[in-house]
């Protein structure tokens, strides 16, 4: 299996990277009216829980500061073996469970959904495969429509994960502000794809590790962003809120060491930015998205109408960063080592 790709070669990655504003676009003509219909039959849960893995899990963990940030509802984060090696049975009888599945066929991610369904919960399967066994189990499922993905690296099925839940989450608690900034989404993303991040490069060749920051639905997007640098460039990334980073791993921050941080036009930005500035100060080399840093160094960026659609956006400039990067580093990212397209857990 070749797993190196010469630097001008098109790859599959790169191709669904330029297919991610039509894919969303695909998707609000397509099943916004089955989401409003799915949104009605919700009703008011008490609460909302989500089952996921990998890039599908950080989708489900965006949605989670959706659902509290602006519907109120709190929601969890099931974990998935509780119920298919533990045998536990957690009490979902008075919840929403979304399941996010690219293949739809995990067993360990359909254990949850049969668990719930027997509880008489509402179950809805977010899945890019129809006929799924996620969608037949779900009481409720919904085609995120992002078409074939033959690239290991998920990127469409990504942006289509976290679209179709903000989509529900909108015509749940009635936000048309936030269902006419999904509207919207497709020609931002279309803008983001052309953002320039290759400044981030050198940096991370030096060390070969950094922190990805970000608050609220933007450390979703550090989680997604920091899977993908152990993906596709085989750099270790991890992830930290802004605040929590201070709580410890700032210590390492010095001579150098690269941080990425996603600010969002919302009310976490100030801090965000305070936090840059402070590992700047540091000697770190920090690359930020937000205007209001001044010791870190900005990176272009894609605003939106919406804190939430803001985040979104911003994944898919990383993703076309960090294609590049892959191809840069002699890697392929459509083949990562020891990984496949489908990944099936108990």
């Amino acid at each position: 299996m070749d797993t190196t790709a010469k630097p001008d070669t098109q790859t599959h990655m790169r191709r669904e990277i330029e297919e991610i504003p039509e894919a969303a676009a695909r998707l609000l003509n397509g099943a916004s009216a089955r989401i409003g219909d799915i949104a009605k039959q919700a009703g008011t849960p008490v609460f909302l829980a989500s089952v996921a893995r990998g890039s599908s899990d950080h989708a489900a963990a965006f949605l989670k500061y959706a659902a509290e940030i602006h519907l109120g509802v709190a929601m969890a984060s099931l974990g998935p073996s509780v119920s298919s090696v533990y045998k536990g049975r957690v009490n979902l009888s008075q919840a929403l469970v979304i399941a996010i599945s690219q293949s739809g066929a995990s067993p360990d991610i359909l254990s949850v959904v049969e668990s719930a369904e027997e509880q008489g919960a509402v179950t809805i399967g977010l899945t890019n495969t129809a006929g799924s066994e996620l969608a037949r189990l779900s009481t409720a499922s919904v085609d995120i429509h992002a078409g074939p993905e033959r690239s290991v690296a998920a990127t469409k099925s990504f942006v289509n994960s976290v679209l179709a839940g903000l989509l529900l989450l909108a015509e749940m608690a009635g936000d048309e502000a936030l269902l006419e900034a999904l509207r919207q989404v497709p020609g931002q993303l279309e803008k983001a794809i052309s953002m320039d991040w290759r400044a981030l490069a050198e940096p991370l060749e030096k060390r070969g590790s950094l922190y990805v920051i970000g608050r609220g639905p933007g450390l979703a997007i550090a989680h997604e962003a920091a899977l993908k640098f152990k993906e596709t460039c085989r750099i270790h990334a991890e992830a930290y809120s802004s605040a929590e980073v201070m709580h410890g791993p700032v210590s390492i921050v010095e001579d150098g060491y690269p941080i990425l941080a996603l600010g969002v036009r919302d009310a976490a930005e100030a801090g965000l930015a305070d936090a840059a500035d402070r590992m700047a100060g540091q000697g770190g080399r920090v690359f930020a998205t937000t205007a209001r840093v001044t010791r870190a160094e900005k990176l272009p960026f894609v605003s939106t109408t919406h804190p939430l659609t803001d985040a979104l956006v911003q994944i898919v400039s990383f993703y076309a960063f960090i294609e590049w990067f892959a191809r840069r580093r002699g890697f392929n990212p459509d083949l990562p080592r020891h990984l496949k397209k489908v990944t099936q857990t108990v």
